[in-house]
This record gives C-alpha cells, sequence and structure tokens, in this order.
C-alpha cells in the first residue's frame, strides 16, 4: 500500500449539505478534499461520510489525521 500524498498542511473549511460525500484518502485528487478515483493502483480507498444537515466541516488535507475525515491539527506538526 502506498503513503498518502500530503495534499496541504491545513484543512479544507468548507459548508457541506446534507448528503454522502467521499474524503480522498490518497492526497492525489485534483478534487481536494473529496475523491476524483485518482487512488486506483495505490492500494487505498477514499473514506465515505454522510451528513445529515447543513455544517461546517474542517476536513483534513494532510492526510494524517487520526479522526478521518476530521481535521486533528496534525498538519502543523508536518
Amino acid at each position: 500500500m502506498d503513503e498518502p500524498v500530503i495534499a496541504a498542511k491545513g484543512p479544507a473549511v468548507l459548508e457541506l449539505e446534507p448528503g454522502t460525500y467521499y474524503w480522498c484518502r490518497c492526497g492525489r485528487s485534483r478534487n481536494q478534499p473529496f475523491c476524483d478515483g485518482s487512488h486506483k493502483g495505490t492500494g487505498l480507498k477514499p473514506l465515505e461520510f454522510r451528513l445529515e444537515e447543513k455544517k461546517k466541516l474542517a476536513l483534513c488535507q494532510c492526510k494524517r489525521t487520526a479522526n478521518p475525515p476530521y481535521c486533528d491539527g496534525t498538519h502543523r506538526s508536518l
């Protein structure tokens, strides 16, 4: 399995509508922080998460969080 690429050293702060989302785990997506299929062949798969209501979130882009898909501040130590 490949190591994830650091897409950015800071979270993507977004206000998202209710629905199903696929967070990029590999860091290769050009649609960060969401999956665009670039993980194929890496052994990494996107993480599905669902929102029941509109919410403002900080989604991890360094791909090192201990609480995926949410930012936990790990990027500060990279």
